[in-house]
Protein backbone atom coordinates (compact mmCIF):
# COMPACT_ATOMS: atom_id res chain seq x y z
CA UNK A 1 0.00 0.00 0.00
CA UNK A 2 0.96 3.58 -0.85
CA UNK A 3 2.69 5.53 2.41
CA UNK A 4 0.87 8.49 3.78
CA UNK A 5 1.43 11.70 1.89
CA UNK A 6 1.91 14.60 4.36
CA UNK A 7 0.96 18.22 3.48
CA UNK A 8 5.26 19.18 4.44
CA UNK A 9 5.20 16.41 1.10
CA UNK A 10 2.67 17.85 -0.78
CA UNK A 11 4.73 21.18 -0.95
CA UNK A 12 7.87 20.15 -1.28
CA UNK A 13 7.23 17.54 -4.00
CA UNK A 14 4.64 20.13 -6.23
CA UNK A 15 6.05 23.47 -4.97
CA UNK A 16 9.88 22.97 -3.38
CA UNK A 17 8.93 24.86 -0.75
CA UNK A 18 6.87 24.33 3.18
CA UNK A 19 5.08 27.64 4.57
CA UNK A 20 6.20 28.85 7.07
CA UNK A 21 2.48 28.12 9.34
CA UNK A 22 2.85 24.51 8.98
CA UNK A 23 6.43 24.37 10.64
CA UNK A 24 4.53 26.31 13.74
CA UNK A 25 1.78 23.95 14.35
CA UNK A 26 -0.84 26.11 13.42
CA UNK A 27 -4.23 24.88 11.38
CA UNK A 28 -3.15 25.64 7.42
CA UNK A 29 -5.43 26.30 4.57
CA UNK A 30 -4.51 26.55 0.46
CA UNK A 31 -6.75 26.90 -2.67
CA UNK A 32 -5.07 26.14 -5.96
CA UNK A 33 -6.05 25.75 -9.83
CA UNK A 34 -5.51 22.39 -10.55
CA UNK A 35 -3.54 23.51 -14.18
CA UNK A 36 -1.72 25.74 -11.76
CA UNK A 37 0.37 22.61 -10.30
CA UNK A 38 1.97 19.15 -10.97
CA UNK A 39 -0.45 17.27 -9.33
CA UNK A 40 0.14 13.40 -10.80
CA UNK A 41 2.43 12.16 -13.58
CA UNK A 42 0.33 11.29 -16.80
CA UNK A 43 -2.98 12.90 -15.14
CA UNK A 44 -2.92 9.98 -12.47
CA UNK A 45 -2.63 10.33 -9.00
CA UNK A 46 -1.15 7.66 -6.60
CA UNK A 47 -3.76 5.43 -4.79
CA UNK A 48 -2.52 7.32 -1.41
CA UNK A 49 -4.09 8.63 2.19
CA UNK A 50 -3.03 11.78 2.85
CA UNK A 51 -2.33 13.92 6.46
CA UNK A 52 -4.78 16.52 5.83
CA UNK A 53 -8.74 16.97 4.20
CA UNK A 54 -8.68 17.96 0.42
CA UNK A 55 -11.77 19.01 -1.89
CA UNK A 56 -11.27 18.88 -5.33
CA UNK A 57 -13.64 19.85 -8.13
CA UNK A 58 -12.77 17.54 -10.74
CA UNK A 59 -13.77 19.15 -14.45
CA UNK A 60 -13.76 16.33 -17.51
CA UNK A 61 -14.38 12.16 -17.37
CA UNK A 62 -12.58 10.74 -14.45
CA UNK A 63 -12.18 7.06 -12.66
CA UNK A 64 -12.09 7.79 -9.05
CA UNK A 65 -11.01 5.27 -6.29
CA UNK A 66 -11.66 5.61 -2.69
CA UNK A 67 -11.50 2.95 -0.05
CA UNK A 68 -12.95 -0.14 -1.36
CA UNK A 69 -14.82 1.45 -4.47
CA UNK A 70 -14.79 2.39 -7.94
CA UNK A 71 -16.90 5.35 -9.37
CA UNK A 72 -16.70 7.09 -12.76
CA UNK A 73 -17.89 10.84 -13.16
CA UNK A 74 -19.31 12.04 -16.32
CA UNK A 75 -18.59 16.06 -16.02
CA UNK A 76 -18.00 17.77 -13.00
CA UNK A 77 -17.71 16.49 -9.44
CA UNK A 78 -16.89 17.32 -6.56
CA UNK A 79 -14.47 15.19 -4.39
CA UNK A 80 -14.21 15.01 -0.54
CA UNK A 81 -10.58 13.12 0.68
CA UNK A 82 -9.89 13.03 4.29
CA UNK A 83 -6.89 11.33 6.40
CA UNK A 84 -8.64 7.83 7.12
CA UNK A 85 -9.52 7.24 3.15
CA UNK A 86 -6.80 6.29 0.61
CA UNK A 87 -8.11 7.73 -2.76
CA UNK A 88 -7.05 8.11 -6.22
CA UNK A 89 -8.34 9.34 -9.47
CA UNK A 90 -7.20 9.06 -13.49
CA UNK A 91 -8.57 10.84 -16.17
CA UNK A 92 -10.59 8.84 -18.55
CA UNK A 93 -10.73 11.64 -21.31
CA UNK A 94 -9.25 15.48 -21.99
CA UNK A 95 -8.55 16.77 -17.93
CA UNK A 96 -10.15 19.88 -17.93
CA UNK A 97 -8.90 21.32 -15.10
CA UNK A 98 -10.86 22.61 -12.29
CA UNK A 99 -9.67 23.62 -8.56
CA UNK A 100 -8.69 21.88 -4.96
CA UNK A 101 -8.41 23.25 -1.34
CA UNK A 102 -6.29 21.61 1.63
CA UNK A 103 -6.39 22.45 4.84
CA UNK A 104 -5.77 20.90 8.03
CA UNK A 105 -8.09 19.60 11.08
CA UNK A 106 -6.81 22.09 12.93
CA UNK A 107 -8.17 24.63 10.45
CA UNK A 108 -11.48 24.32 11.71
CA UNK A 109 -11.10 23.58 15.47
CA UNK A 110 -13.05 26.14 17.32
CA UNK A 111 -15.82 25.81 14.82
CA UNK A 112 -16.23 21.70 15.51
CA UNK A 113 -15.02 18.59 13.94
CA UNK A 114 -14.93 18.37 9.96
CA UNK A 115 -15.33 14.49 10.62
CA UNK A 116 -18.43 14.67 11.84
CA UNK A 117 -19.86 15.69 8.54
CA UNK A 118 -21.44 12.90 6.22
CA UNK A 119 -18.90 12.96 3.21
CA UNK A 120 -15.73 12.67 5.43
CA UNK A 121 -17.74 9.60 7.42
CA UNK A 122 -16.65 6.39 6.72
CA UNK A 123 -19.50 4.64 4.36
CA UNK A 124 -21.09 7.79 3.35
CA UNK A 125 -20.48 9.40 -0.40
CA UNK A 126 -17.46 11.16 -1.01
CA UNK A 127 -18.21 11.82 -4.74
CA UNK A 128 -20.76 14.54 -6.02
CA UNK A 129 -21.56 15.35 -9.69
CA UNK A 130 -22.15 18.81 -10.26
CA UNK A 131 -24.86 19.80 -12.84
CA UNK A 132 -23.90 22.65 -15.56
CA UNK A 133 -26.27 24.82 -13.45
CA UNK A 134 -24.42 24.63 -10.42
CA UNK A 135 -21.26 24.41 -11.64
CA UNK A 136 -20.51 28.95 -12.13
CA UNK A 137 -21.45 28.96 -8.20
CA UNK A 138 -19.19 25.91 -7.02
CA UNK A 139 -15.96 27.65 -8.97
CA UNK A 140 -17.41 30.92 -7.51
CA UNK A 141 -16.69 29.45 -3.94
CA UNK A 142 -13.52 28.42 -4.75
CA UNK A 143 -12.22 31.65 -6.79
CA UNK A 144 -13.48 33.97 -3.72
CA UNK A 145 -11.13 31.37 -1.51
CA UNK A 146 -8.18 32.44 -3.81
CA UNK A 147 -9.22 35.84 -3.42
CA UNK A 148 -9.93 36.17 0.53
CA UNK A 149 -6.06 34.25 0.83
CA UNK A 150 -4.15 36.53 -1.45
CA UNK A 151 -6.32 39.77 0.59
CA UNK A 152 -4.98 41.68 3.96
CA UNK A 153 -8.15 41.33 5.61
CA UNK A 154 -7.59 40.86 8.90
CA UNK A 155 -10.43 38.52 9.55
CA UNK A 156 -9.89 36.55 5.70
CA UNK A 157 -9.68 33.13 7.13
CA UNK A 158 -13.08 33.17 8.97
CA UNK A 159 -14.56 34.00 5.48
CA UNK A 160 -12.80 31.44 4.08
CA UNK A 161 -14.27 28.47 6.84
CA UNK A 162 -17.44 29.87 5.73
CA UNK A 163 -16.71 29.53 1.93
CA UNK A 164 -15.44 25.66 2.94
CA UNK A 165 -18.92 25.04 4.59
CA UNK A 166 -20.44 26.54 1.33
CA UNK A 167 -18.82 23.59 -0.44
CA UNK A 168 -19.63 21.49 2.30
CA UNK A 169 -23.21 22.22 2.52
CA UNK A 170 -24.21 22.45 -1.81
CA UNK A 171 -23.16 18.48 -1.78
CA UNK A 172 -25.12 18.06 1.29
CA UNK A 173 -28.37 19.58 -0.56
CA UNK A 174 -27.27 17.20 -3.36
CA UNK A 175 -27.43 13.84 -1.09
CA UNK A 176 -30.88 12.23 -0.72
CA UNK A 177 -32.12 12.96 2.43
CA UNK A 178 -31.75 9.30 3.63
CA UNK A 179 -28.20 9.09 3.44
CA UNK A 180 -28.69 12.49 5.81
CA UNK A 181 -27.39 11.67 9.15
CA UNK A 182 -30.52 13.22 11.60
CA UNK A 183 -28.46 14.81 14.57
CA UNK A 184 -29.67 12.82 18.20
CA UNK A 185 -28.33 13.25 21.33
CA UNK A 186 -29.79 10.07 22.91
CA UNK A 187 -28.21 7.52 24.72
CA UNK A 188 -28.24 4.89 21.51
CA UNK A 189 -26.96 7.67 19.20
CA UNK A 190 -23.92 8.48 21.43
CA UNK A 191 -22.91 4.67 21.57
CA UNK A 192 -23.30 3.60 18.52
CA UNK A 193 -20.95 6.83 17.69
CA UNK A 194 -18.53 5.78 20.14
CA UNK A 195 -18.60 2.14 18.44
CA UNK A 196 -17.98 3.52 15.30
CA UNK A 197 -15.06 5.53 16.31
CA UNK A 198 -13.78 2.81 18.20
CA UNK A 199 -14.07 0.47 14.74
CA UNK A 200 -12.73 3.13 12.51
CA UNK A 201 -9.62 3.37 15.30
CA UNK A 202 -8.24 -0.28 14.24
CA UNK A 203 -8.28 0.99 10.39
CA UNK A 204 -6.91 1.44 7.71
CA UNK A 205 -4.27 -1.34 7.68
CA UNK A 206 -1.02 -0.43 6.56
CA UNK A 207 1.83 -3.11 7.12
CA UNK A 208 1.26 -6.84 7.43
CA UNK A 209 2.26 -6.90 10.75
CA UNK A 210 -0.48 -4.40 12.04
CA UNK A 211 -3.33 -6.62 12.91
CA UNK A 212 -6.94 -5.73 14.78
CA UNK A 213 -7.07 -5.71 18.41
CA UNK A 214 -11.03 -5.57 18.74
CA UNK A 215 -12.46 -8.63 16.91
CA UNK A 216 -15.87 -9.58 18.53
CA UNK A 217 -18.82 -7.38 19.96
CA UNK A 218 -17.96 -8.49 23.60
CA UNK A 219 -14.42 -6.83 22.65
CA UNK A 220 -16.03 -3.85 21.97
CA UNK A 221 -18.63 -3.79 24.72
CA UNK A 222 -15.86 -4.67 27.03
CA UNK A 223 -13.67 -2.04 25.61
CA UNK A 224 -17.15 0.81 25.75
CA UNK A 225 -17.88 -0.69 29.46
CA UNK A 226 -21.31 -1.16 28.78
CA UNK A 227 -22.62 -4.87 29.00
CA UNK A 228 -22.78 -6.31 25.26
CA UNK A 229 -26.73 -6.35 25.08
CA UNK A 230 -26.71 -2.93 25.46
CA UNK A 231 -24.19 -2.25 22.80
CA UNK A 232 -26.21 -4.35 20.05
CA UNK A 233 -29.82 -2.61 21.14
CA UNK A 234 -28.00 0.81 20.23
CA UNK A 235 -26.63 -0.28 17.02
CA UNK A 236 -29.78 -2.00 15.87
CA UNK A 237 -31.77 1.29 16.94
CA UNK A 238 -29.16 3.67 15.17
CA UNK A 239 -28.14 1.68 12.71
CA UNK A 240 -30.96 -1.51 11.90
CA UNK A 241 -27.20 -3.68 12.09
CA UNK A 242 -26.29 -6.07 14.53
CA UNK A 243 -22.51 -5.41 16.10
CA UNK A 244 -21.41 -7.98 14.17
CA UNK A 245 -22.80 -7.16 10.94
CA UNK A 246 -21.27 -3.61 11.22
CA UNK A 247 -17.83 -5.55 12.26
CA UNK A 248 -17.96 -7.60 9.53
CA UNK A 249 -18.73 -5.36 6.81
CA UNK A 250 -15.93 -3.10 7.84
CA UNK A 251 -13.95 -5.44 7.91
CA UNK A 252 -14.78 -6.66 4.59
CA UNK A 253 -14.57 -3.06 3.40
CA UNK A 254 -10.81 -3.15 4.44
CA UNK A 255 -9.93 -6.63 2.88
CA UNK A 256 -11.71 -5.74 -0.19
CA UNK A 257 -8.85 -2.37 0.05
CA UNK A 258 -6.08 -4.57 1.20
CA UNK A 259 -6.89 -7.38 -1.74
CA UNK A 260 -6.98 -4.23 -4.31
CA UNK A 261 -4.17 -2.34 -3.57
CA UNK A 262 -1.19 -4.32 -1.94
CA UNK A 263 1.06 -7.16 -3.43
CA UNK A 264 0.40 -8.78 0.41
CA UNK A 265 -1.02 -12.76 -0.16
CA UNK A 266 -4.25 -14.03 1.21
CA UNK A 267 -2.95 -15.53 4.21
CA UNK A 268 -1.12 -11.83 5.54
CA UNK A 269 -4.29 -9.95 4.73
CA UNK A 270 -6.71 -12.36 7.17
CA UNK A 271 -3.84 -12.58 9.99
CA UNK A 272 -4.19 -8.38 9.64
CA UNK A 273 -7.87 -8.74 10.48
CA UNK A 274 -7.86 -11.34 12.86
CA UNK A 275 -8.39 -14.31 11.23
CA UNK A 276 -5.70 -17.33 12.43
CA UNK A 277 -6.19 -19.72 9.43
CA UNK A 278 -6.43 -18.42 6.18
CA UNK A 279 -9.34 -20.53 5.00
CA UNK A 280 -11.38 -18.96 7.52
CA UNK A 281 -10.82 -15.78 6.09
CA UNK A 282 -11.74 -17.20 2.48
CA UNK A 283 -15.22 -18.38 3.74
CA UNK A 284 -15.55 -15.15 5.37
CA UNK A 285 -15.32 -13.42 2.53
CA UNK A 286 -16.78 -15.02 0.15
CA UNK A 287 -20.13 -15.16 2.69
CA UNK A 288 -19.56 -11.38 2.44
CA UNK A 289 -19.15 -11.01 -1.10
CA UNK A 290 -20.25 -13.91 -3.04
CA UNK A 291 -16.50 -14.51 -4.33
CA UNK A 292 -13.23 -15.42 -3.28
CA UNK A 293 -10.41 -13.34 -2.20
CA UNK A 294 -8.25 -14.84 -5.34
CA UNK A 295 -11.06 -14.08 -7.60
CA UNK A 296 -11.59 -10.57 -6.31
CA UNK A 297 -8.46 -9.52 -6.45
CA UNK A 298 -8.39 -11.21 -9.95
CA UNK A 299 -11.29 -9.39 -11.44
CA UNK A 300 -10.43 -6.27 -13.41
CA UNK A 301 -11.90 -2.93 -12.23
CA UNK A 302 -14.22 -1.15 -14.04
Amino acid sequence: MEKILTIQEFYRTRLNFVPENLKKGFGHFNVFKRTDITLCRNGQTLYSRKDYYKISLLKGKFRIQYADKTVVSEENTLVFSNPMIPYSWEPLEEDKGGFFCIFTEEFFNQYGQMKEYPMFKPGFNKVYDISEEKLASIENLFLQMSQELNSDFEYKYDVIRGLVFGLIHEALKMQPSNETEVASSNAATRISTLFMELLERQFPIETPDQRMKLHSPIDFAEHLSIHVNHLNRSLKEITEKTTSQLIAERIAQEARMLLRHTNWNIAEIGFCLGFEEPAHFTNFFRKINNESPKDYRNRPIV
